[in-house]
């Protein structure tokens, strides 16, 4: 009997020590996070301030730091990664005010090992943004220019944080990563106000070649008018199998690949038309093909019957 009681508060005694134990644990719990509370009141106050005040710091890069930049998606990208390091940052400060530096310490650590596991996964995605970044910056390409790269032209209509989209003169869209643009060559004709235009030609091999090169010269001067550090260029190429080769290169208001195309058609109708006032031929090739030196003969040769040669 006695020894029945004495295992019935054994079992009792250990099923009372384990509630014993939770209990304190959940009133170490409880004193503690009344003694922390004031801190972390005063954490919960720190985060919202810095989270509203994000918004802010969000619109002010927006809105004066990015003024220069005429791209809406990097200055949308831009107040994003203010707004997101200002949170951080109340973050950061949140969990210091709560003594919660291991916290922190694993947190930061933890955001180390994920952004570089990230990094090494968008690593061409992250290129491309990068790329979009220093575009946004750079003076030499805006929307509206009109732009030849990596094989293809016409106006940049946009430029992302991943590519530039460019219209070209069939009025087809070309999406181009941001990362081909910065490492590959490209061509901007909008940032001159003129350039200087080739227009290649030839004369036939009885023409006064002075008296070509100054009628050339005066027409594209009439035609094309041309400012004070401008001058108007030409050069006799070599002889061409059917006529005597020149270039002839004058200046003209060009921003897009068509100005370019315009001035060529203006130069072409104005000489085509001054040298058929002065009956100065432009020759095309011509071949002659020539039977006259060469007889061929035709003959028939018959070759006699076994049978009658035999005979």
């Amino acid at each position: 009997m006695l020894l029945l009681q004495e295992n019935t508060n054994s079992d009792w005694t250990i099923f009372g020590f384990d509630l014993y134990k939770l209990i304190e644990k959940l009133q170490g719990w409880g004193e503690s996070f009344i003694l922390k509370l004031p801190n972390f009141l005063v954490a919960v106050l720190v985060f919202v301030l810095f989270w509203y005040g994000a918004k802010y710091v969000s619109k002010f890069v927006r809105n004066i730091l990015m003024r220069g930049v005429k791209q809406d998606s990097i200055k949308v990208m831009a107040g994003q990664t203010a707004f997101a390091i200002t949170v951080l940052i109340g973050f950061f400060i949140a969990l210091g005010i709560m003594d919660l530096d291991k916290v922190l310490t694993s947190v930061l650590a933890g955001a180390g090992v994920v952004g570089l596991a990230i990094g090494l996964a968008l690593q061409g995605t992250l290129n491309n943004t990068f790329s979009g970044v220093i575009l946004s910056f750079m003076p030499k390409l805006q929307l509206g220019d009109w732009v030849e790269s990596n094989d293809y032209s016409g106006i940049v209509e946009d430029i992302t944080l991943r590519n530039v989209t460019i219209r070209q003169a069939d009025n087809n869209y070309v999406i181009i990563p941001n990362a081909n643009i910065v490492d590959s060559p490209f061509k901007n004709w909008s940032q001159t106000q003129r350039s200087r235009v080739f227009l290649s030609c030839g004369v036939g091999y009885e023409s006064d070649l002075e008296a070509v090169k100054k009628l050339t010269i005066e027409t594209l001067t009439n035609e094309f008018e041309q400012q004070s550090n401008e001058d108007i260029e030409f050069f006799y190429e070599g002889f061409g199998d059917s006529s005597i080769n020149f270039v002839a290169r004058f200046w003209a208001p060009v921003t897009k690949r068509k100005d370019m195309l315009v001035a060529q058609d203006r130069a072409i109708i104005a000489i085509k038309k001054a040298f058929d006032a002065h009956d100065i031929n432009i020759p095309f090739p011509i071949r002659t093909l020539d039977f006259g030196k060469n007889k061929f003969r035709s003959e028939t040769i018959t070759i006699a019957n076994s049978d009658n040669s035999k005979r």
